[in-house]
């Protein structure tokens, strides 16, 4: 019970983002006292578990809890000045959120298995991607028209696509869990959604395309990008909405394609480039533009929504089905019985 309980006191004070000092002083003990918890050799009183959990916003149980999972080759997309703090804050949400997730699906006995189609391909450049996105979107049975809703659309092929409020210089994440249960995390403050469909499909590129460890990261990268852009926009499709090669482009349409298909100007010019559309000198003058106006602020907008319901749709699912009771539900949802009753309409 110790090794659980400190093992469980340590993420939920790293989740809360506190040090050690901080937490002490939040629960007027001595820091000597947090790292006993810490290190197992000591447990506190029924009354400062109770401050404990309200300090760090858990429910008192969740420190008794046993680890059920862990997340494995963990692909973070975030810039430079995100924190190591906050990078363990975010993994280790995530992997609270995930256990919950799982057990759901364990309950509602909803079988979670995933083929990876792309799986014995090697791909070692950028420009092998275009074919291996086709190839995905038929074997998805989707088509290469555009994809109205990527979360949706992962979730239904059993990726599991969490959202969490995160700094804002997160922007996503993928993992494996169990081995062969794939994740995408996405920042739930991320208004942009064409940026979203975009962080969404390129954590897909890491979790499915079969890039050589020795591959640089750099390329690495540069080969999610390109996959990314390929399933938004296959190659016949670009070819066929701006032709295979442009003298030069309008913006205005540049705008219509955006909220046809939800990528944004610039990863649309990116794609021309790579596809070899237009001349130097067009990209020069576009990008010099773009590094006026990099939010895309007046430059078209994508009308569509991106958004996680598949947890909250099994957790209604069980309620109603009475598997599990209020306060179980309340529990795998991490919030009180008066919220969810809030929330709930059973007919």
């Amino acid at each position: 019970m110790k090794d659980i309980f400190s093992q469980r006191l340590k993420s939920a004070r790293i989740k809360a983002g506190f040090s050690q000092q901080e937490l002490a002083v939040h629960l007027a003990v001595t820091k000597q006292a947090v790292s006993k918890y810490e290190n197992g050799k000591m447990l506190p009183g029924s009354t400062l578990l109770i401050q404990i959990a309200s300090v760090l916003g858990q429910k008192a149980d969740y420190f008794f809890r046993p680890f059920t999972i862990s997340l494995e080759n963990v692909e973070f997309r975030k810039r430079d000045r995100l924190g190591e703090r906050s990078v363990e804050s975010i993994k280790i949400e995530v992997a609270d959120h995930l256990e919950r997730y799982l057990e759901l699906e364990e309950l509602l006995h909803v079988p979670s298995s995933f083929d990876n189609p792309l799986k014995n391909t090697m791909v070692q450049s950028p420009e092998e991607v275009e074919d291996l996105a086709i190839q995905l979107l038929l074997h998805w049975q989707t088509g290469i028209n555009p994809i109205s809703n990527v979360v949706e659309l992962l979730e239904d092929k059993g990726v599991k696509v969490v959202e969490i409020d995160a700094d804002p210089d997160f922007d996503g994440l993928s993992a494996w869990v169990k081995g062969n249960v794939p994740v995408i995390v996405l920042n739930h403050s991320m208004h942009d959604m064409v940026r979203k469909r975009f962080t969404a499909l390129h954590e897909l590129g890491h979790l499915l395309l079969n890039i050589p460890s020795g591959i640089q990261p750099k390329i690495r990268e540069k080969i999610c990008h390109r996959f990314a852009g390929a399933l938004l926009m296959p190659k016949p499709i670009f070819f066929a909405e701006l032709g295979e090669k442009r003298h030069g482009i309008t913006l205005n349409e540049l705008f219509e394609i955006k909220a046809s298909y939800g990528i944004s100007i610039q990863a649309i010019m990116y794609r021309a480039g790579d596809l070899k559309i237009i001349p130097k000198a067009v990209a020069d003058r576009f990008w010099e533009l773009a590094r006026q106006n990099k939010l895309e602020i007046g430059w078209g907008k994508y009308e569509g929504k991106e958004a996680s319901g598949r947890f909250r749709q099994l957790l209604y699912k069980a309620l109603a089905e009475e598997v599990v009771s209020i306060g179980k539900a309340a529990a795998l949802a991490n919030t009180s019985v008066s919220e969810l009753k809030n929330h709930l309409q059973l007919i």
